[in-house]
């Protein structure tokens, strides 16, 4: 089992940037994928970004390509969520998820999850 912990949401204007971190609790963190959901009010969970174990597959959904960068790095047990440009749309709150075997974009496929880090962007 995985405990994971975001950080680094926040309040930010449209066009900012913010940084999210997930950090993991063991140290076999490399058997998982990892993935970034979010979910505003009154709005079902939606895919972010998944990177598989080792970051060799990386995909995004098509709202956030190009804006949004999903990375790792296993020796430190964290995971991050690069936003550029954030827009308004971008308000939720982003929780990170791990899942043995490869990432997948559906969110009952992942075993284990964060609390969640608001993010806030004002127009």
């Amino acid at each position: 089992q995985v405990q994971l912990v975001e950080s680094g949401g926040g309040l930010v204007q449209a066009g900012g940037s913010l940084r999210l971190s997930c950090a993991a609790s063991r140290d076999t963190f490399s058997v998982y994928s990892m993935a970034w959901f979010r979910q505003a009010p009154g709005k079902e969970r939606e895919f972010v970004a998944a990177i598989s174990q080792f970051g060799s597959t990386i995909f995004y959904a098509d709202s956030v390509k190009g804006r949004f960068t999903i990375s790792r790095d296993n020796a430190k047990n964290t995971l991050w969520l690069q936003m550029n440009s954030l827009k308004p749309d971008d308000t939720a709150a982003y929780t990170c998820a791990a899942k043995r075997n490869e990432p997948t974009r559906r969110p009952q496929q992942y075993n284990y999850w964060g609390q969640g880090t608001q993010v806030t962007v004002s127009s």
